[in-house]
């Protein structure tokens, strides 16, 4: 059977991001159409799906601290809906975050880290060391300090895309499982794209959800190119078994010798050890230094991790902006919109995105708490690049 080839909305890139985008248009009544590959795959499946918007805020990121809260806050209803309707288990645990240090210069820096936190309303406790200990028994002896956040949860990201494109699916979105190839401008607007293939397909709106390839697609004008980037991210999953459980009950976090370093423990008995954040363009390998510095850390912060079968090992890419902020909604193009750019947010932010592009794609117009993220703010920069 022929899939058609026209639609309302046509979404480039079946991540997390272009998914639940594609869901909830056609929950708007919209004909939606994604084009992928593989949908599901992408970022997610190296992600290791923390939802905290309390622990990871940065100086300088107070702006996108309130859309990350914004969508913390529809997490429970958005993966109670997106259960319900798919069957699927998504790993859903408000079980909090540790944050800890390791020495005297960590404390110092986790003690602004507080400040930051305290200043920006958010619910943090500060804890000392024999009190992180007796929350996580696996934990260092040198543990000097840590910050509980109680607020800051998980989800499984494989689990979340596989639901997505279950959601999809049954919301009456198609997949075309392919490249695409171009965008397709007619008369000055978005029009469609071209398939690797040579398949045309037709679309009254595009929106461009590649992640890291987002700014790779040809034919989209140079001035409304996203700026986005591949950020490389190394990571571990390791297996606890019966006679360990429960290793830990939270997920636990440090910066070791500069680099972050987290574990997150499934219910499943999977536990999640990364990141690296690595500037190496397209480059996915993982090697030994990403796997060493990872569980070297790791012992650290828990030394019993090395007695933990080795599961499995990979790299993905993030997709990075300049602000490290995501790129929402409308672009420069008549009939090009954009969700891309969410660097290490994009699992956390995936309901607040859905429920943005959902409202631009059907009024035409971009929420209020989205504006500060359209992509129009960096088209001044662009447009003085140098050909």
């Amino acid at each position: 059977m022929s899939l058609p080839r026209t639609s309302d909305v046509l979404v480039i890139g079946g991540g997390i991001i272009g998914l639940v985008t594609a869901w909830r248009a056609a929950q708007r009544g919209l004909v939606t159409a994604v084009v992928d590959p593989e949908p599901g795959g992408g970022a997610a499946l190296a992600a290791a799906g923390m939802l905290a918007a309390v622990t990871e805020l940065h100086h300088g990121e107070q702006t996108l601290l309130g859309l990350n809260l914004a969508s913390a806050r529809r997490y429970p209803d958005f993966a109670a809906e997106l259960s319900e309707l798919t069957g699927h288990d998504l790993g859903y645990r408000r079980c909090g975050t540790l944050a800890v240090a390791l020495d005297a210069d960590d404390r110092a820096h986790l003690r602004e880290v507080h400040d930051l936190q305290r200043a920006s309303g958010l619910a943090s406790q500060w804890l000392t060391g024999r009190e992180c200990r007796r929350l996580e028994p696996m934990l260092a002896p040198g543990v000097r300090g840590g910050l509980r956040a109680d607020g800051d949860h998980q989800i499984d990201p494989r689990r979340l895309a596989a639901a997505l494109v279950t959601a999809c699916e049954r919301a009456g979105a198609v997949f075309h499982r392919s490249w695409a190839d171009r965008l397709t401008v007619v008369r000055d607007r978005a029009a469609g794209c071209v398939l690797r293939d040579g398949a045309v397909l037709e679309a009254g709106q595009v929106v461009l959800a590649g992640g890291s390839l987002s700014g790779r697609l040809a034919g989209v004008p140079r001035e409304v190119l996203p700026p986005v980037r591949p950020v490389k991210g190394q990571v571990l999953r390791l297996t606890v078994p019966p006679r360990y459980a429960p290793f830990l009950s939270r997920t636990v976090r440090a910066v070791v010798r500069g680099s972050h370093v987290y574990l997150v423990p499934r219910l499943s008995g999977e536990l999640v050890v990364g990141a690296t954040s690595e500037e190496l363009g397209w480059d996915t390998t993982v090697t030994a230094g990403g796997v060493y510095g990872l569980l070297r850390d790791a012992h650290e912060l828990v030394p019993g991790i090395t007695e933990l079968p080795l599961a499995e090992t990979r790299a993905g890419l993030r997709p990075g902006s300049p602000d490290n902020a995501p790129l929402l909604g409308p672009t420069g193009l008549d009939g090009l919109l954009l969700a891309t750019g969410h660097h290490r947010n994009g699992v956390l932010l995936t309901p607040v995105t859905g429920d943005v592009m959902a409202h631009v794609l059907t009024s035409g117009d971009l929420p209020e708490e989205a504006r500060p993220f359209t992509p129009r703010r960096f088209a001044a920069d662009l447009s003085e690049q140098p050909a």
